[in-house]
């Protein structure tokens, strides 16, 4: 399958699974109750797995969790 010129065979999500993202921007034409799951497993992921990620990116790859900073804090080349 391709979505926007990209396999999804071997793509890697950020926070957002594809039908995370297609359910809260309403792409999909989901129910309340699918928007509001969606926003609860994006909601868990921040809370639980990404402050998991962010302790080993400290410990072995702090050069990584810069990039992370960067992105998530909007620092990138550019930016006033």
């Amino acid at each position: 399958m391709e979505r926007n010129g990209q396999s999804r065979m071997g793509r890697y999500r950020a926070l957002m699974t594809d039908t995370d993202r297609e359910h809260i921007s309403g792409e999909s034409e989901p129910s309340q109750e699918q928007k509001d799951q969606a926003v609860y497993r994006v909601r868990e992921r921040i809370r639980t797995e990404l402050p998991r990620d962010i302790d080993v990116l400290r410990e072995h790859r702090p050069d990584v969790l810069q990039e992370l900073q960067e992105v998530v804090c909007g620092e990138r080349d550019g930016d006033s």
